[in-house]
């Protein structure tokens, strides 16, 4: 597995180099590595849904799981740095390689934080407040798409702040993954812009149910589609019981889908 470089844009706030070939993320700047894994092969179970208990069973919407190769790193952040700052920042970097977002959550939105630390990341240092924590979960892009990156950020109760990132090949093809709805609208909001290389033709009916689902979370929100298949992707999401007022055509130079929020 080859080691992604970290770009220019981000050399300010992180480390120029990755902590160990192969690992893919790059070291937050002034960062403490509180604890290194080198890579094993291990199961693996990534929730991409807010993570509960009930009757001694862990319950999640859906997961990622199986077999593979697993590397992690833990570091402690100076006290300049936060912890939703670096999770900020380690997305950016890995987007830039073109890595997608599969599932994003935030503070209580991800269920409780020992379970986290306890039960899906075997980290018990990384218990902490349900509030203060965050956890993406990015593919990385072709060729390399059977490989996962996890990043989870916590603040404890000491004011302590870590990022907590693994990297995870599958030793199976892990086929057809498709971000959660909430994902995608906490995305959209976020950056204010998605891009989809992939969804150049004839439009996805799951795409277009997975967009539609996502929009209509917030109906307040408009949006812009650009590219060769734009007037044909905002028939299908009206289709699927988004309302046209809130889609336009945009003229984004793009390659695949384009959505942008309209302010």
């Amino acid at each position: 597995m080859k080691a992604l470089l970290s770009l220019p844009f981000f050399s300010l706030l992180w480390a120029a180099t990755a902590v160990a070939a192969p690992f893919s993320v790059p070291a937050p700047m002034d960062a403490t590595v509180v604890d290194e894994r080198p890579a094993s092969q291990q199961e693996r179970l990534y929730p991409m849904g807010a993570v509960r208990k009930i009757s001694g069973q862990l319950r999640m919407e859906a997961q990622v799981s199986g077999k593979g190769e697993l590397a992690s790193v833990t570091w402690e952040l100076p006290v300049e740095r936060t912890a939703l700052e670096a999770l900020t920042t380690a997305r950016r970097a890995l987007q830039a390689q073109g890595a997608q977002v599969l599932f994003w959550c935030e503070a209580r939105d991800c269920g409780e934080s020992s379970l986290w630390a306890n039960e899906i990341l075997g980290n018990s240092r990384l218990y902490g407040s349900d509030e203060q924590q965050g956890f993406i979960l990015l593919r990385q892009a072709t060729p390399d798409d059977n490989r996962l990156v996890a990043l989870y950020s916590i603040t404890r109760g000491n004011r302590r702040a870590y990022l907590h990132a693994e990297q995870w090949q599958s030793d199976a093809p892990l086929g057809r993954l498709l971000p959660t709805p909430g994902t995608v609208l906490r995305e959209l909001r976020g950056t204010g812009a998605l891009d989809y290389p992939a969804l150049s033709g004839v439009p996805d009916v799951a795409w277009a149910a997975l967009l539609a689902r996502s929009l209509n979370q917030d109906v307040t929100l408009r949006i812009s589609l650009s590219g060769a298949t734009a007037p044909a992707w905002r028939q299908a999401l009206i289709d699927q019981g988004v309302r046209g007022a809130r889609l336009e055509e945009g003229t984004a130079a793009t390659q695949g889908l384009h959505l942008e929020l309209i302010r």
